[in-house]
């Protein structure tokens, strides 16, 4: 195994500016960087990562936090998709990336514990906002560094969190279809507990009030953010005396059930019903009829979170933030005029 040692006998200089080349020290010069580099690359030195971020105080790692376990969250392409955003931060600043999850709020807790005491990551990315969640109340007290993907549920200001104006996006997709004729308008949400389920069941409630159109609480139904979730909501809706002629679903993943569960039942889309959906995610627009969902740019919202991260493990000072990804609505063939 090639050394420290090594390199300095290779170059002619001592160890101790070797240890200083790799840490990229200012007061090496150039000539000697690039001198001691090309030995190192030309002897098939590696550095210890190891030994150089526990001088540097550092572990140059991440981790991310599922809402639920990695087995149910994967399912949903928004979290590969996120991930694959956060990866392309990491990637180019040389950090690398821990993945973490439970099948409870307790095992999710224990698990960013873990994280923390065992100093394993610099800083935790939340892919979720949820009400009084104890991670982080936990994080809070311990005062780490972490950056929420969503609105957090208080102290709006004082947490970094990288989010969409998903108030807006549930009002102006809601809004479309009332534009196109539809009175009788359905919500399909996940979790109340989850943050941007009330922002995207509140905007389509305003849009239901701006148009003065009744709100049937009948129509608004919670599930999971799964295809079996929205099978389960769907078969509640058919189960009803007025069925809707519009439906909001808040994820696409859901909308596939909800596809195939009014295809079963002989109801046509958009001929009987209309539908919406959120996220945009690949899985939408190969699906017969190809959905009218509200493009979310989850890529982005990975990528503006690790750099909000890593810039706040660096320097723990800088001020927290809020940063707005902008949504488009893509207009596909699920939706038609009513009647």
């Amino acid at each position: 195994m090639v050394t420290i040692k090594d390199v300095a006998k290779e170059t002619g200089v001592s160890p101790s500016t070797v240890s200083r080349v790799i840490a990229d020290n200012p007061r090496i010069s150039p000539d000697t960087k690039q001198k001691v580099r090309e030995a190192m690359e030309r002897l098939g030195y590696h550095t210890n990562i190891h030994a150089r971020n526990l001088v540097a105080k550092s572990t140059k790692a991440i981790g991310a936090i599922m809402p639920s376990s990695a087995n149910k969250a994967l399912q949903n392409p928004f979290f590969p998709e996120v991930l694959r955003g956060i990866g392309s931060v990491i990637h180019e600043r040389q950090y690398s990336l821990t993945l973490s999850s439970g099948e409870t709020e307790q095992e999710i807790l224990e698990e960013v514990q873990r994280m923390v005491f065992g100093s394993y990551v610099d800083g935790l990315i939340l892919l979720y906002s949820r009400v009084e969640d104890p991670v982080v109340a936990f994080l809070e007290e311990r005062d780490f560094p972490y950056v929420m993907i969503g609105k957090p549920f208080d102290r709006l200001e004082e947490i970094t969190h990288v989010d969409n104006d998903n108030f807006m996006a549930g009002k102006q997709i809601t809004n479309h279809l009332i534009a196109r004729g539809h009175e009788k308008i359905a919500f399909i949400g996940g979790s109340k507990d989850l943050f941007v389920t009330r922002d995207r069941e509140s905007g389509y409630l305003a849009a239901l009030a701006d148009a003065d159109l009744p709100h049937h609480e009948d129509y608004v139904i919670h599930t999971e953010f799964l295809k079996s979730g929205g099978k389960e909501a769907v078969e509640q809706l058919l189960s009803l005396p007025i069925r809707p002629t519009g439906i909001v679903v808040t994820d696409d993943l859901m909308s596939l059930g909800v596809l195939s569960t009014l295809e079963e039942s002989g109801v046509q889309v958009p001929g009987d019903i209309s539908l919406v959906s959120f996220n945009n995610v690949y899985l939408s627009e190969i699906t017969r009829p190809a959905l009218t969902t509200v493009d979310i740019n989850i890529y982005e919202l990975g990528a503006q979170s690790a750099r909000a991260l890593i810039e706040r493990t660096v320097d723990k000072t800088i001020p927290p933030k809020r940063i707005i990804v902008p949504y488009t609505i893509i207009y596909r063939g699920s939706v038609k005029e009513y009647p």
